[in-house]
């Protein structure tokens, strides 16, 4: 089993910055893929950002340029730091990890950001 733990959320001004972070223990592959989603009010969950074990990144087009993802395997952790937030960013956000065939979520993180 594994578990997921996000911190780092909060509230934030346009333009603004936040650094979340999220921290996954238990049975941990090697190969994995962590990333974050998102899912606002009334809205559909989100991929936002995507990183491998290699280190190989995608991200949602809404926030490439903006938003940066990175990981520490040693620590089993994944960050993603949001510059440039606007209010359209805001949601609560959850860290994902997907290995073999099963796939995991925290508990979410609010980040929302104010006009």
């Amino acid at each position: 089993q594994v578990q997921l733990v996000e911190s780092g959320g909060g509230l934030v001004q346009t333009g603004g910055s936040l650094r979340l972070s999220c921290v996954a223990s238990g049975s941990i592959f090697t190969y994995n893929t962590m990333g974050w989603y998102r899912q606002a009010p009334g809205k559909q969950r989100d991929m936002v950002a995507v990183i491998n074990s290699g280190g190989g990144t995608g991200y949602a087009d809404s926030v490439k340029g903006r938003f940066t993802t990175s990981r520490d395997n040693a620590m089993n952790t994944v960050y993603l730091q949001m510059n440039s937030l606007n209010p359209e960013d805001t949601a609560v956000y959850y860290c994902n990890l997907r290995q073999g065939l099963k796939s995991y979520w925290g508990q979410g993180t609010q980040v929302t950001v104010s006009s």
